[in-house]
């Protein structure tokens, strides 16, 4: 990806950010984990994490994102002065949710601890 396209979407993740904090309310903690521009900048996909909830707040917060896309999208070119301002997109973003399934598994995973002189290799075995 190009320098200024890097520049771009970085600065459009925080002002989104910004603006989504500012301009609505959510039960559920939400925030914008990645945008992807197009390389025209006509259209950014925007990465939404929402935390708590489930799939139907999920549901929730993405229609209402949807349904004020215009505003944010007039609000953020008053922000970023680029000569277009992106269409936004904005999609469910289930990484974060994914890896916390990972990481509780992991956790419930019962390992047995390994005896000290059990391994052939063991530096400290007396032979």
């Amino acid at each position: 990806m190009k320098n200024r396209l890097v520049r771009v979407k970085e600065l459009m993740k925080r002002e989104l950010g910004d603006l989504i904090g500012r301009e609505l309310t959510f039960p559920q903690l939400v925030t914008i984990q990645d945008v992807d521009l197009t390389p025209d900048l006509k259209h950014a996909h925007v990465y939404v994490s929402v935390l708590g909830g489930g799939e139907q707040a999920a549901n929730a917060v993405l229609s209402t994102l949807h349904e004020h896309r215009k505003d944010l999208q007039y609000k953020l070119s008053r922000r970023v002065i680029i000569k277009f301002t992106p269409q936004l997109h904005f999609k469910l973003d289930v990484a974060v949710e994914r890896g916390s399934r990972v990481i509780d598994i992991l956790s419930n995973l019962d390992i047995p601890e390994d005896e000290p002189g059990e391994h052939p290799e063991d530096p400290d075995k007396e032979i």
